[in-house]
């Protein structure tokens, strides 16, 4: 495993565009949290501290800090997608090949490499949100700061489901701008789904099928936060109805989604004549 990171970081390192994207990647989202810890003067008439909405308090934190750096997960999407189009594009899979790295082990180089950012990218998250917490926060008991960690759990298994689809769209299209275009294209093939099934039966029926399809499914792991922001300011509002919990089985459902485009990736690429 150790080589094959070696191998792809390599590869990944030597092009300054990819350092630039995964830069981005991981110092955007850091920087957009820090910043709204920061008070902002609106030129004298009012001040503007979103610590006083309570976002940054145990155990919320866990869920607004990965909800919102997941939002940014597109740049690193390019890199994993740029990672097989150079490929084709600078012959270097045959390149390899040839010196002796069986597909598998290419396809596994990409998923190692993948998994490896995203470890990054969730010890980065978790460190943030623990240090903004106890600056910021108003309980500071250990069973309150560890409740609802499960949040980095579901950040990390939506980051490697999210870009292992990319790591089979770069395969399947072997240029980086069409991969992302198909991209595009399952979102909205999604959409058009669930009209079609709400058309025909029932907006439940649509919504349960819907919950199976990749993109969903990775976007239910961190729902958004800002009704719960909401219930927490107005508490005896017994009218909002929300579940912002993470369930354990569109974590199951994402990680099959993994498995299928790690080995359809292979597949296709063993089937491929180079």
């Amino acid at each position: 495993m150790r080589r094959l990171i070696e191998i792809e970081l390599q590869k990944i390192l030597l092009n300054r565009t990819s350092k630039i994207l995964i830069f981005i990647s991981f110092i955007l989202p850091l920087f957009v949290i820090l910043l709204s810890a920061i008070k902002i003067n609106f030129f004298g008439f009012f001040t503007l501290e979103l610590g006083d909405l309570g976002i940054f308090n145990f155990p919320i934190i866990w869920h607004i800090t990965t909800f919102f750096s997941a939002l940014f997960k597109f740049f690193f999407a390019i890199v994993v997608v740029s990672m097989i189009g150079n490929e084709y594009s600078n012959k270097t899979l045959k390149q390899n090949l040839i010196d002796g790295l069986s597909k598998k082990e290419f396809i596994l180089s990409k998923f190692y490499v993948i998994i490896f950012f995203c470890l990054i990218s969730t010890l980065i998250i978790f460190i943030i949100s623990l240090v903004l917490g106890h600056i910021y926060s108003r309980y500071n008991e250990f069973h309150i700061i560890i409740q609802q960690m499960e949040f980095l759990v579901a950040y990390f298994v939506k980051l490697v489901g999210f870009f292992s689809f990319c790591l089979f769209l770069g395969v399947l299209a072997k240029r980086s701008a069409f991969a992302l275009a198909f991209l595009f294209i399952d979102l909205i093939l999604e959409w058009i789904i669930l009209g079609i099934i709400t058309w025909k039966s029932s907006y439940e029926l649509a919504q349960e099928v819907q919950d199976f399809l990749p993109l969903t499914s990775m976007s239910n792991l961190i729902k958004q936060p800002f009704q719960r922001i909401a219930m927490s300011k107005f508490p005896g509002n017994s009218e909002i109805v929300y579940d912002f919990s993470v369930h354990f089985e569109t974590i199951l459902i994402v990680i099959c989604w993994t498995i299928i485009f790690v080995y359809s990736s292979y597949r296709l690429l063993k089937k491929r004549d180079l």
